[in-house]
């Protein structure tokens, strides 16, 4: 399967994703935002597997979705369920968020935060 069929099959928007953060990085946190980069930039790289690249679009996509298990509106717990998911995700392909995938993120986060 092709990531055009996948990110058409996951729902993935990159357009709801950058949305979502520039709205949303400060209620969200630091570590939500951080890891939801994190996630991001590996799948950006050539040699992430398919099977990798799924579960981080999955992620993702949860993360985008408006329909959550707790709404983000929710005071406090509101990205609770959304840092699960995207731990769980970071667990699952760790050994594709490389060092420089962090620093990327670190960075992109540094920016926002500061």
């Amino acid at each position: 399967m092709s990531e055009d069929k996948l990110l058409e099959q996951a729902a993935f928007s990159e357009k709801s994703f950058w949305d979502k953060l520039k709205h949303f990085a400060k209620a969200a946190g630091q570590d939500v935002v951080e890891r939801a980069l994190c996630l991001y930039y590996a799948a950006q790289k050539p040699d992430t597997p398919l099977w990798a690249k799924t579960v981080i679009y999955g992620a993702l996509t949860y993360f985008i979705s408006p329909i959550d298990a707790v709404p983000d509106i929710t005071p406090v717990l509101g990205y609770s369920d959304d840092l699960g998911v995207l731990v769980s995700a970071v667990l699952t392909v760790a050994m594709y968020v490389t060092d420089e995938v962090k620093q990327q993120a670190r960075d992109k986060v540094g920016s926002w935060f500061a």
